[in-house]
């Protein structure tokens, strides 16, 4: 009996050693597995890590720009208002410059119309003049123009005797003729210029030098037109020019000359200009 009892719990001690042997090996596979498991976890977990440091670089950056796109797009907006202030003030500027070019523009037509007009007017006048005095000698008198000014040079000879201002009879005539043309143009005045040539005067009485003689022949041109021809005093002036504007050097007697200078008035000149912008 004892001997079954004993064999009997020998059974079931081996019974039993067998079983816990099953279930360790059967937990070592379960602990193995879920080593395994934490291990590729681990691995995916420093993956993540890794990817999530990357991905927070790159935002990081991408804020970055985003943050100076802003500020660079600000400061286009700031400087797109500044252009259009600039290209607002640009536009005045530019329609002022246009206003003033076309006030300009209207002030040289107008000009050129009264050059045009006074232009005309002149070759009426030296027309007028070559008519009364086309029977003289060409030396004796030339009429031409220059810059709008129409001038009658008549030489010495004709006019006066040697170192003398008494006008001649001759002379006479044509002063006569002459103050027939400026009758003819009361919107004219006229300048009658003495000139001389180099050689000292000599003469006796009151005159003193070429600047006296020149005066003295000019005002007999002026005394003339006015007392015998009837030429308004107020349209005459009379001038002394001496020898300092010759026009040879070396031909003296084309240097004695009286010269009469032919302009319209000034108030008429700026008529022309005032009619011709009408």
């Amino acid at each position: 009996m004892k001997k079954i009892f004993l064999g009997c719990l020998g059974v079931t001690l081996l019974l039993s050693s067998c079983v816990s042997q099953k279930k360790y090996a059967d937990l070592e596979a379960k602990h193995k597995q879920t080593q395994d498991l934490l291990n590729s976890a681990t691995v995916k977990l420093n993956d993540c890590l890794e990817e999530k440091a990357t991905a927070s670089s790159r935002l990081q950056t991408l804020e970055d720009q985003n943050a100076f796109l802003k500020a660079n797009n600000q400061d286009l907006i700031n400087n797109m208002g500044n252009l259009t202030t600039l290209t607002t003030k640009g536009a005045e500027n530019l329609e002022k410059s246009l206003e003033s070019l076309q006030e300009k523009d209207l002030t040289i037509r107008k000009l050129n119309d009264a050059i045009t007009r006074r232009d005309s007017v002149n070759l009426s006048l030296v027309q007028s003049l070559k008519g009364v005095l086309g029977n003289m000698d060409d030396e004796d008198i030339e009429i031409s123009v220059e810059k709008g000014v129409v001038f009658v040079s008549i030489s010495d000879k004709l006019l006066f005797s040697s170192g003398s201002y008494n006008v001649t009879n001759r002379a006479k005539e044509v002063l006569g003729k002459v103050a027939k043309v400026v009758n003819n143009k009361p919107d004219f005045e006229f300048m009658v210029e003495g000139h001389t040539d180099d050689v000292p005067y000599r003469g006796s009485g009151n005159l003193v030098d070429n600047w006296d003689l020149s005066v003295k022949r000019a005002t007999s041109v002026v005394r003339i037109l006015q007392n015998d021809f009837n030429v308004d005093p107020k349209r005459m002036t009379a001038a002394g020019r001496s020898e300092y504007i010759p026009v040879s050097s070396t031909e003296k007697s084309k240097n004695r000359r009286t010269r009469i200078v032919v302009l319209p008035k000034i108030d008429q000149f700026y008529s022309m200009i005032e009619e011709g912008g009408s």
